[in-house]
């Protein structure tokens, strides 16, 4: 099994999961968070097409994660998996039949992947991360939310490789520009991770198999890489997995779990 990055921050996010069984590829795309055309520009970068994906699993209905989701399910028929307050809270659309709901603690069979979706604390209407597997390798991504509940980080153990958000800077946040509102709404207990709180949550799910960790959805304004890379080699010692960042504009490229 392996993973890449479309892109990852406010400006949209997706994530490729692929395994290969005989010949037979799986491809499961992970939220879909930009316009149809970038999202097609991207993944040719990777000699990939729409044809390619075998499902979308969106996590929550901001923009940057539901994007092109309607099109995808429409235009190319392709299975769009979400919650039902997912699908509310995009205004109900008519996806062509090709609308799938995913529940809380509901594995998902997605060909060759089994998805296991859980809830998390974010300001969306009923927000879910994941974990995928193809019975060999486990795939974790936890992004948008504001703290890792008990049964969020249950969900992250034992993992090959993990997709884990590191939104903010504490210091750099309270001094930025944005207004107080917004500042109160990401540092908040339904907003996003900062660097401590991600690394705080690490130290949890570091174990000797992990093989990679992806630092993703950094605040352009308010974290910097080597701020990053600081709050994780602050809970490395002892465990030898591989750190990559995710990039806003190109994600990272592929990683076998």
């Amino acid at each position: 099994m392996r993973f890449c990055s479309l892109g990852s921050g406010s400006s949209g996010n997706a994530t490729l999961v692929e395994t290969t069984s005989g010949n037979r590829l799986t491809r499961l795309l992970i939220d879909c968070g930009m316009p149809y055309k970038h999202l097609d520009e991207r993944l040719a970068k990777r000699g990939l097409a729409f044809n390619d994906i075998d499902a979308v699993f969106v996590t929550h209905e901001h923009s940057d994660h539901v994007g092109c989701a309607r099109q995808l399910a429409v235009q190319e028929r392709i299975p769009v998996w979400m919650s039902r307050g997912t699908f509310m809270a995009i205004g109900s659309p008519d996806l062509n039949g090709h609308i799938c709901f995913a529940v809380d603690g509901e594995g998902i069979t997605v060909r060759d992947l089994l998805i296991a979706p859980f809830t998390v604390a974010h300001d969306a209407k009923e927000p879910l991360q994941l974990t995928v597997t193809d019975g060999e390798k486990h795939f974790g991504l936890l992004t948008d939310l504001g703290h890792a509940t008990p049964y969020a980080a249950k969900q992250m153990q034992n993992l090959d490789a993990v997709v884990l958000e590191f939104n903010h800077d504490e210091a750099m946040l309270r001094t930025s520009k944005y207004p107080p509102f917004l500042k109160q709404r990401i540092a908040g207990g339904y907003g996003h991770l900062s660097n401590m709180q991600a690394a705080n949550l690490l130290r949890t799910i570091s174990h000797q198999g992990l093989r990679h960790v992806v630092a993703a959805h950094l605040s352009e304004q308010n974290n910097r890489p080597d701020l990053v890379r600081s709050a994780i080699a602050s809970c490395q010692e002892g465990f030898t997995y591989e750190v990559k960042i995710a990039d806003a504009e190109s994600g990272f490229d592929w990683l076998q779990a």
